[in-house]
């Protein structure tokens, strides 16, 4: 059960709703985020809700059955948008481009890419600085230094960014450089991170994990909307199977079945999805017409030297090619 609360609520009020929860058999968890203010409400008792709905200081109230609640759509009809700033939203409504390389290797590379985007009409760049890697040789990032300097570039030119942070320790470090914060798939149920996630009150990207459920994958954006964050993005990446004629299984099921279950916004990787760069711009096009609110990938002036996933990678032609059909593809599914 959710309880929403009505704005500014004097604390005598919320504590006689509190109590009537407890006097009814259901524990309250109280839940403040950038939004609204809600009570969580676990139990197994059967009772009418209205003795609870009427009570001074509750706005709405609502059963939910699923674990997962406040990221529920059973409880929060509209879908959430969520502000960037500067114009740049992400939600149903719009479609979303974030695009950019595996790793942020140099200046230069930041300011090629920009242009590229801006050219483009993009406003969100990918690039990560802290890289999880299989392999402890292979290139792990930039650090702290690296998004600085991917910050400061991308301000200049108006360009939002998106970038995975892998520990709670680097969060405070990170903040003030990021728009987003990318959680990627092998911390998908890393729940001290999505717990200092929902407190540090940036939006999130969420990738499914490795070998991850929809369930799981939602359960980990419910640790952040209980902790206090409601701009939460869901990131379909593809999930491990036994086929070995590419990287992963981008599970476009999971979109319409996300976009039914939850209200959050549902973004697609075909990048690491399929892992084949030939393949790349296919599996985006099926995302966009599966239903997804927005598409992030990778592109790189050189994808041959990049310093990661060149494989999986877009030179520029091919992004921008792939960015006009996305555009086409979006404009006939919203005809439909």
């Amino acid at each position: 059960m959710i309880i929403q609360l009505q704005q500014g609520i004097p604390a005598e009020l919320k504590e006689n709703i509190l109590q009537q929860v407890k006097q009814i058999g259901y524990k309250a968890s109280e839940v403040k985020t950038q939004r609204g203010d809600y009570l969580v409400a676990i139990g197994k008792k059967d009772f009418d809700i209205r003795t609870i709905g009427q009570l001074p200081g509750v706005a709405d109230i609502h059963r939910v059955s699923e674990e997962y609640k406040l990221i529920s759509r059973k409880w929060r009809v509209e879908p959430t948008r969520i502000d960037l700033g500067d114009g740049v939203t992400v939600g149903e409504g719009s479609f979303s481009i974030m695009a950019g390389p595996c790793s942020i290797e140099s200046e230069q590379q930041i300011e090629l890419v920009v242009a590229h985007l801006k050219e483009n009409n993009v406003k969100i760049m990918r690039g990560g600085v802290f890289k999880p890697r299989s392999s402890p040789y292979a290139f792990r990032g930039m650090g702290i230094e690296g998004l600085q300097m991917f910050h400061r570039i991308c301000r200049e030119h108006g360009i939002k960014i998106i970038t995975e942070v892998m520990q709670v320790s680097q969060i405070e470090e990170m903040i003030d450089y990021v728009d987003v914060f990318q959680v990627g798939a092998r911390n998908s149920q890393n729940f001290n991170l999505l717990d200092a996630l929902g407190e540090a009150q940036k939006p999130v990207l969420l990738k499914r994990g490795i070998s991850g459920t929809i369930e799981e994958l939602l359960q980990a954006a419910e640790y952040i909307f209980s902790n206090g964050n409601e701009n939460i993005m869901l990131c379909e990446r593809g999930i491990r199977g036994y086929e070995n004629a590419y990287r992963n299984i981008l599970d476009l099921n999971a979109v319409p079945v996300l976009k039914a279950k939850t209200h959050l916004p549902v973004i697609v990787d075909p990048s690491h999805g399929i892992g084949l760069r030939d393949y790349v711009s296919e599996m985006a096009l099926a995302a966009v017409m599966a239903g997804a609110d927005g598409i992030i990938y990778e592109t790189h002036q050189k994808p041959e030297e990049a310093f990661s996933d060149g494989q999986q990678t877009l030179n520029f032609d091919e992004s921008a090619r792939l960015i006009r059909r996305m555009r086409q593809t979006y404009a006939l599914r919203e005809s439909f």
